[in-house]
């Protein structure tokens, strides 16, 4: 049984991929490269490709499909970078790999805590050994309230991380848990734009949630709204946040993703010349905290992927019920 995996890194994935390979009894194509039309041949007697967060289109799938591929997963939660309708049609099932929530929280707590406490600016001016306190005065976590926007798995555990700190914390999502309740209190969206201090994104990108927050919400939400965002990108208006931040209207900005953030992430690009001109002015202002895609990143979280990966690449060679096939 053999499995095709791209974007391996070598420093924290392949002894894995190894471990977990020949502990399932699986032969392993390991490719440290994104998957392309230049390397697609990689596939040839694999059923099974396994990937990170490469933009898997109509024509890549096709010719995955061509190559004799059937299933198709993602070492991530999400899973808006594949065209997973084209899958279906060329008869390749999709899946994905999600890690414990535990990771993404904690970091969202951290974004949240530096934004309010200004820890970029007090950074900047530490390296330049400007310790001066006019601009610094941050804020206290118990004196705001948060509104937490999509309760699943990790916005429930970043509420429960939030709910030590004695601030009031809002919280919408079409589902509603009862656990939620016990710590939070479910709002509309319109109030969580009204009544919230700080806002964190936690929704998965859909053509519903794409670019909810832009010109219109963001005249609705508090004068110095914080924003934190550990999910995707294109939640954001990217335009629409800048003339905000630059009208003041926003106070700051914690940001693990940004829009059109393929191509960039993961790569050393310190020598090129970027295209992406809203990371480039979202980056250089004071009060704007910019981490590339790292939320996830923890020594479980790796273990997790690469594992669950592997063993849903078996489950589905072997006929054997699949829990991380997408079949929504």
């Amino acid at each position: 049984m053999q499995v095709t995996v791209f974007s391996c890194r070598d420093f924290d994935e392949k002894d894995l991929f190894l471990s977990y390979g020949k502990e399932l009894g699986l032969d392993l194509v390991l490719c440290k490269d994104a998957p392309a039309f230049e390397n697609v041949d990689l596939v040839k007697g694999s059923r099974c490709v396994d990937i990170l967060t490469t933009k898997i289109d109509r024509d890549l799938a096709k010719a995955f499909a061509d190559r004799g591929v059937e299933y198709l997963i993602t070492r991530t939660i999400g899973y808006d970078h594949i065209d997973v309708e084209a899958c279906r049609e060329y008869g390749i099932a999709v899946g994905n790999a999600p890690y414990g929530p535990n990771g993404v929280a904690d970091y969202t707590v951290m974004l949240l805590l530096m934004s309010i406490r200004k820890v970029k600016r007090i950074i900047e001016r530490t390296n330049i050994q400007d310790y001066t306190l006019a601009g610094n005065l941050g804020r206290e976590l118990k004196d705001l309230t948060v509104g937490i926007i999509g309760t699943g798995r990790i916005g429930k555990t970043v509420i429960q991380n939030l709910s030590g700190f004695g601030c009031r914390i809002l919280a919408y999502d079409l589902y509603q848990s009862e656990d939620v309740k016990e710590k939070a209190e479910y709002v509309s969206l319109e109030e969580i734009w009204k009544e919230s201090d700080v806002i964190s994104l936690h929704m998965p990108l859909t053509e519903s949630s794409f670019h909810m927050i832009n010109q219109e919400t963001l005249l609705k939400m508090k004068p110095g709204v914080v924003l934190i965002n550990t999910a995707r990108g294109a939640l954001i208006e990217s335009e629409a946040l800048i003339q905000a931040i630059e009208q003041k209207r926003v106070g700051a900005a914690g940001l693990d993703v940004v829009e059109d953030e393929f191509g960039l992430y993961y790569y050393d690009r310190k020598s090129d010349v970027l295209t992406n001109r809203e990371l480039s002015i979202l980056r250089s202002f004071p009060n704007v905290t910019v981490t590339h895609h790292m939320a996830f990143y923890t020594d479980n979280c790796v273990r997790t992927v690469v594992e669950d990966s592997l063993r849903s690449c078996k489950c589905f060679m072997e006929g054997k019920e699949n829990p991380w096939e997408i079949t929504t």
